[in-house]
C-alpha cells in the first residue's frame, strides 16, 4: 500500500517539476518582414525603381509618414522566457528612398543599435503648475464663475450685455 502512495507521489512530483521547467523554456518569435539577405543586398541606388523593389522585396512594412517616397522593411526576432515580456534578439530596418521620378536614391540599414529603451517615470505624468489637493480641485472654483469683477460675469450696466 505504501508503494502505491510512493509511486503516485513520485509521479506527481515529476509532473510538477515538468510543469515548472516548461515555464522556463525559451519562446522565439518573429515580427515583420522575413528578410532574405540576397534580396536585401540586391537593391541598389541609381539602378532600381519602385517596380523593381516591389518585385524583389514585396510591399513595404510601412511607408513614410508624410509622403510615400520612403519605404521601410522592418524585421525583428524576439525571445521570451515564461511570462516575461519579449525582448528583441535581432532587429533590422531597411529604408529605401525614392526620388520624384520613382528611382531609388538611397538605401540604408539600421539594427538593434538604434533601439531606444524607454523607462516611464512612475504612474504620474509630471505637469507644470501648482499641486492642488483633492478638496482644492473639488471646491476651488466655487464663487469664481459669475463673481462681480470677474471676466464673463454680468454687470449691472444696462449698456453692456
Amino acid at each position: 500500500m505504501n508503494s502505491k502512495f510512493l509511486n503516485s507521489g513520485t509521479l506527481m512530483a515529476v509532473v510538477a517539476t515538468g510543469l515548472l521547467l516548461s515555464g522556463c523554456t525559451q519562446v522565439r518569435g518573429h515580427q515583420g518582414y522575413i528578410a532574405d539577405e540576397i534580396l536585401l543586398s540586391s537593391v541598389t541606388a541609381g539602378i532600381d525603381n519602385r517596380q523593381s523593389v516591389e518585385a524583389s522585396l514585396g510591399r513595404p512594412s510601412f511607408t513614410g509618414q508624410f509622403d510615400d517616397t520612403t519605404w521601410y522593411y522592418f524585421s525583428r526576432e524576439t525571445k521570451q522566457y515564461g511570462f516575461s515580456s519579449p525582448r528583441a534578439r535581432n532587429q533590422q530596418v531597411l529604408r529605401v528612398q525614392f526620388d520624384a521620378a520613382g528611382n531609388v536614391s538611397a538605401v540604408d540599414r539600421t539594427g538593434l543599435d538604434q533601439v531606444a529603451s524607454i523607462s516611464p517615470d512612475g504612474d504620474k505624468t509630471p505637469t507644470l503648475g501648482r499641486e492642488r489637493s483633492f478638496f482644492e480641485e473639488l471646491f476651488g472654483n466655487i464663487g469664481a464663475v459669475g463673481a462681480p469683477g470677474a471676466q464673463g460675469g454680468r454687470s449691472n450696466d444696462p449698456t453692456r450685455p
